[in-house]
């Protein structure tokens, strides 16, 4: 499996593989695809893993984009607690 990352700048580019399915692909690697059931566009991501079911065109590319947006992560480190919270080691007692 690969783990290739791309920078967020990097659009996805769209093509018209049928008259019902559209493929995405961002720096030349597979990143989804939308399909055409005859009633709603389903979309599907690089894993096959079904992000939803859109009204329009429009709205089903636009879910694709946003779900291969990166996450957002919080400070790689937790906050140190003030001092007064912290545990005091305390010795055994013999």
């Amino acid at each position: 499996m690969s783990t290739t990352t791309f920078p967020p700048s990097d659009p996805l580019t769209w093509k018209q593989a049928d008259t019902d399915v559209h493929v995405a692909t961002r720096g030349g690697e597979f990143a989804g695809f939308v399909e055409f059931d005859g009633s709603a566009h389903l979309v599907r991501d690089n894993h096959g893993a079904d992000l939803g079911a859109f009204d329009s065109l429009d709205d089903a590319f636009r879910a694709l984009e946003e779900a291969q947006e990166p996450v957002r992560r919080g400070p790689a480190f937790p906050p140190l607690l003030p001092r007064a919270w912290r545990r005091r080691t305390r010795r055994a007692r013999a």
